[in-house]
């Protein structure tokens, strides 16, 4: 196995068991847990594949557990799980960070906690075991970790918004102008790119940063920093 590509026996053993998957070939997962700064080969490309597989599973998931509501609503609650924020949720619990290898930079500045960093490697691990194991192992590993959310998961009218759509009506419902919104900056090669967005609400001057692997995922995450402050600034009321 290339050198990149190797894991330690102690993260290997302790993904396994979150996981519930015992891979019969290591190389792909030790890819998965390589984030760029650590160097090749690394999970650029397993993430690429291990997006749309969470997708599909996630889609299915959905269908089945959700039989009365339409392709929009549907649509939206893939939404909420699948972005940047499920996928860290996801990867937090499971301990994801700390299996890990970065660049001893990228590790000084904390990125085994970087939600970006985390939900890519999250794709990647999914990817892993689609190579290994086949569509029907991954599936039952994505099921295992997001039955959770799943769980919790109702289709009502505020969990099917995004958080740019809840934060325009809170404003509108107090008569307020809506929030702006700016791209602030775009970090990392055209393949791999973080954007960082700010929200400004100026009828309550605030400004707030987001960032996501898009544009529209930084909007989203400034929306919602913006509008968790501002609810918790109202319930202090």
């Amino acid at each position: 196995m290339p050198r990149g590509a190797s894991v330690s026996a102690h993260s290997l053993q302790q993904l396994q068991t979150v996981l519930g998957y015992h891979f019969v070939q290591t190389a792909q997962i030790g890819c998965a847990l390589t984030h760029r700064s650590f160097g090749e080969p690394n999970n650029e490309r397993l993430e690429f594949l291990g997006d749309s597989i969470l997708n599909c599973v996630i889609a299915a998931a959905l269908f089945h557990r959700f039989p009365d509501i339409g392709e929009g609503a549907l649509s939206r609650l893939r939404a909420k799980l699948v972005r940047q924020e499920g996928l860290h949720e996801v990867a937090q619990r499971i301990g994801l960070g700390e299996m890990l290898r970065l660049g001893e930079g990228e590790r000084k500045s904390g990125g085994q906690r970087r939600p970006s960093i985390l939900a890519d490697a999250l794709e990647a691990v999914f990817a892993a075991v689609f190579l290994d194991g086949g569509f029907a192992a991954a599936r039952t590993v994505i099921e295992r970790l997001y039955a959770p959310q799943l769980e919790n998961l109702q289709p009502d009218e505020e969990s099917v918004k995004d958080a740019k759509s809840r934060l325009q009506e809170w404003l509108q419902g107090r008569h307020q102008p809506r929030p702006e919104y700016v791209l602030l900056e775009v970090i990392g090669e055209a393949h791999a790119q973080t954007f960082i967005a700010a929200c400004r609400v100026s009828a309550f001057d605030l400004t707030v940063q987001g960032e996501g692997s898009s544009r529209r995922a930084a909007e989203q995450e400034a929306a919602r920093a913006a509008l968790d402050i501002l609810l918790e600034r109202a319930d202090g009321k």
